[in-house]
C-alpha cells in the first residue's frame, strides 16, 4: 500500500498545449473611429487645402525688364555702338566717293593737259612745214604752164616734186593736221581770212569763190586760216 501511495505522489499530471496558439500574440480589436473626431476633421481640412494649392494655376508674375536693369543698359549700349558704326561707315563711304571724284578729275585734267601739249607741239612743227608744202604746191601748179617742148628731165623733176608733196601731206595728215575746206563754203571769220572780194551774181553773198592759200587745223585748234576770195552783191 505504501508503494502504491508513493507511485501516486510521483505521478505529475501532463497538460498538452497547442503550439500555434502559444506563438500567436494576442491582438486587441481596434476601436472604430468616429467621424466626429476633431483630430480627423483637422486632417481632412489640411488635405483639402493641399489639393487646392496643387490644382490652382501658377500665378507667379513674369520677369519684367525694368528700365534701369542690366539687360536694358546692355541693349542701349549695343544700339549706341551700332549707330556709331553706321555713322563711321557712312563717313568712310563719303570720303571714298570724294577721293574717287578727285582722282577722276585729276585723270581728266592730266589727259587734257597731255592732249594740249601734244597738239601744241604738233601745231608748231606743222606751222613750220606748211611753208615748205606751199612751195611744193606752187611748183606743181606751174607744171600746167610748161610747154610740150620742155625736156623729159624737167618733167621727171616735177614728178619727184609731186611725190614729195604727197608724202609730206600724208605725214601731216597722220599727225592730225587737216586742210580747211574753203571753196563753195560760206565765209567763216574763225577759220577763213578774206583778202579779196569780188562782185558776182553767180554765187550768194559771202561765199568763198577761190582759195588763195590753204588753211589747216589740228582737231579744233586752228594752225593758220585759209586766205580766200569772197563774193559780194554788186
Amino acid at each position: 500500500m505504501a508503494r502504491d501511495r508513493n507511485n501516486k505522489q510521483d505521478r505529475i499530471p501532463i497538460r498538452f498545449v497547442d503550439a500555434e496558439a502559444e506563438s500567436e500574440p494576442s491582438v486587441e480589436p481596434i476601436p472604430e473611429m468616429d467621424s466626429q473626431d476633431p483630430d480627423i476633421t483637422t486632417n481632412s481640412a489640411e488635405e483639402e487645402m493641399l489639393d487646392s494649392e496643387l490644382t490652382q494655376p501658377d500665378e507667379t508674375p513674369p520677369i519684367e525688364f525694368t528700365e534701369g536693369g542690366p539687360i536694358t543698359a546692355e541693349l542701349v549700349a549695343t544700339r549706341a555702338e551700332l549707330k556709331r558704326v553706321q555713322e563711321e561707315t557712312a563717313e568712310l563711304k563719303d570720303r571714298l566717293a570724294r577721293r574717287q571724284a578727285d582722282f577722276e578729275n585729276y585723270r581728266k585734267r592730266v589727259d587734257r593737259e597731255r592732249s594740249d601739249i601734244y597738239n601744241r607741239v604738233v601745231a608748231d612743227v606743222a606751222a613750220k612745214l606748211l611753208g615748205v608744202l606751199d612751195n611744193l604746191k606752187r611748183a606743181l601748179e606751174s607744171e600746167a604752164s610748161v610747154e610740150a617742148t620742155e625736156s623729159d628731165e624737167f618733167r621727171h623733176f616735177l614728178s619727184g616734186v609731186d611725190l614729195i608733196y604727197k608724202q609730206l601731206s600724208g605725214v601731216l595728215e597722220a599727225l592730225g593736221v587737216k586742210p580747211i575746206v574753203a571753196v563753195g563754203e560760206l565765209f567763216n571769220p574763225h577759220i577763213h581770212e578774206a583778202v579779196v572780194t569780188e562782185e558776182t551774181e553767180e554765187f550768194e553773198p559771202d561765199t568763198i569763190i577761190q582759195e588763195i592759200r590753204a588753211g589747216y587745223k589740228l582737231g579744233d585748234k586752228l594752225i593758220r586760216p585759209a586766205l580766200v576770195k569772197v563774193s559780194k552783191r554788186s
